[in-house]
């Protein structure tokens, strides 16, 4: 099957008797162009099927009007609402948006951010995977004054623009309530130590215990991925434990609530025998019996706060040198998994 011809301004300028440049300016709504000649090159555009090519235009501009995104997952509640929220700034700024998921993996987020400084990015909004360490991998973008985001997982000491939460608050926090509730051997549940989230809840979680004179035990510390696997197993190891914990704080709501579902399939009764906290406030949260206490995680606004920043910086009304670590505020909600009867 033969391909239909692409019509170009110089076909559209052909057909009208008129120049290039004229065609031109008229479908870039140009008002040196009088308004209808105006109108009638638009018309005959429109009926003549001319798609502009935005791409070139824009690398003659050296902009493309893209901003690439680097995710750890898209499996996740939380990731699609940071998405949605920086889907909302960039749209309305006029910004299209290029998404890359690293599967957790360093080797594919490097290739990912390789892959989006060559399509040519004006900036880019990246949360680390499990596994990386440092950000040589994001050089490109920095020598080339390409402004980058990091939100959520992120390199702490380096000198970059960064949004998260106070995770240490947040660990300290949902420790502090369960000991609140009775509770004087609460396991965690958490992921790679290496990725600043999870070594500041950890960190929060530590110190609540020691201020209200609870030994820690790390035996009680599990270092999971925080999957549907990981919640199950969670589970079991709990139920193998000769003095069984009496709450657990999962740094994850999916998986604390497939540990709470394999924990009352095993009999266990909740909150009465362990009393539980999870992370993030998604959805399953509100689903599941009973309800899950958590931190609410707010990812529409990470997703806006970041993207707000990135098109400061683009439209050079921030330096991106100058701007440091920004915290989004971040709340308990309690709910019944965590109340213990008579509290």
């Amino acid at each position: 099957m033969k391909q239909k011809k692409e019509i170009t301004i110089y076909d559209i300028a052909q057909q009208l008797d008129l120049s290039s440049a004229t065609v031109s300016r008229a479908l870039q709504n140009n008002p040196v162009i009088n308004k209808n000649t105006r109108k009638k090159i638009q018309d005959a555009a429109k009926a003549m099927g001319y798609q502009q090519n935005t791409f070139a235009s824009n690398l003659r501009k050296q902009k493309t009007n893209t901003i690439g995104i680097i995710v750890h997952e898209l499996n996740s509640n939380f990731i699609t609402s940071v998405l949605a929220g920086i889907e909302k700034i960039t749209a309305d700024a006029g910004y299209d948006l290029l998404i890359a998921h690293s599967s957790e993996s360093f080797k594919k987020e490097a290739a990912n951010a390789a892959n989006l400084f060559h399509k040519r990015v004006d900036g880019l909004i990246a949360s680390l995977a499990f596994d990386t360490k440092g950000l040589d991998h994001y050089q490109a973008f920095f020598d080339k004054n390409i402004p980058v985001i990091f939100f959520d997982r992120v390199e702490e000491k380096a000198d970059n623009t960064k949004v998260i939460i106070d995770n240490y608050k947040s660990g300290y926090q949902a420790t502090e309530h369960l000991i609140e509730q009775g509770c004087k051997r609460i396991v965690i549940v958490t992921a790679n130590l290496s990725r600043n989230v999870y070594a500041q809840r950890l960190k929060g979680y530590k110190d609540a215990l020691r201020d209200y004179n609870i030994k820690f035990d790390e035996n009680l510390v599990l270092i999971k991925d925080l999957s549907e696997k990981c919640g199950r197993e969670a589970a079991l190891q709990i139920l193998k434990m000769k003095n069984r914990p009496d709450a657990a704080f999962i740094t994850n709501d999916f998986s604390a609530a497939v540990c709470m579902q394999t924990l009352k399939e095993k009999g266990i009764r909740i909150p009465e025998d362990i009393a539980i906290v999870g992370f993030n406030n998604d959805a399953i949260g509100k689903i599941i019996e009973p309800q899950l206490t958590t931190i609410n995680y707010p990812g529409i606004d990470i997703g806006e706060i970041a993207a707000r920043n990135l098109i400061a910086h683009l439209k050079g009304d921030q330096n991106i040198r100058q701007t440091n670590t920004i915290i989004a505020k971040s709340e308990l909600i309690i709910r019944q998994s965590s109340l213990k009867k008579g509290k």
